[in-house]
């Protein structure tokens, strides 16, 4: 049991720390309900949760949300049109988000998939210097995809 202004009031039943309470016009709360024996403490229950909430929203405010940017590439994509979407996957992974590199195929490209990993090899090759590969080029259905993240 703890008391309204921090002080260890000892060990007593839940009877007795309520009547406490109710004589300093307070609520009593349990801190700790898992230890044993539980953990009270005699406070402004409204005051305590705007507490609880004003934590809660720090550290909110403290975490880095890591988005995933999508980059679609195809198997006839010309030099300057890669060079572009390398452009902008850096400036995805400059942000600190994840960029997802996907190889489409379609009709008659289904027929060259084996041939076509360079093209995100190349890639990852132009983004090496701020970029590792996380998980590397792998065929799903009629696409492949690789995911990038910058370099720590």
């Amino acid at each position: 049991m703890i008391g309204e202004d921090g002080q260890q009031l000892g060990i007593m039943s839940a009877k007795e720390a309520m009547k406490l309470a109710r004589e300093a016009e307070l609520d009593l709360v349990k801190i700790a309900p898992n230890a044993k024996p539980p953990v009270c403490k005699i406070i402004d229950y409204g005051k305590y949760r705007y507490e609880q909430a004003r934590k809660e929203k720090e550290a909110k405010k403290k975490q880095k949300v890591i988005d995933v940017k999508e980059v679609r590439l195809s198997p006839n994509i010309e030099v300057n049109d890669m060079k572009t979407k390398a452009n902008m996957a850096r400036k995805f992974l400059e942000k600190g988000d994840r960029v997802k590199v996907t190889l489409r195929f379609r009709g008659r490209e289904m027929a060259h998939m084996a041939s076509s990993k360079h093209i995100l090899d190349d890639f990852a090759e132009m983004l090496s210097d701020i970029s590792v590969i996380e998980k590397p080029a792998k065929l799903e259905g009629r696409s492949m995809q690789m995911f990038l993240a910058e370099k720590k």
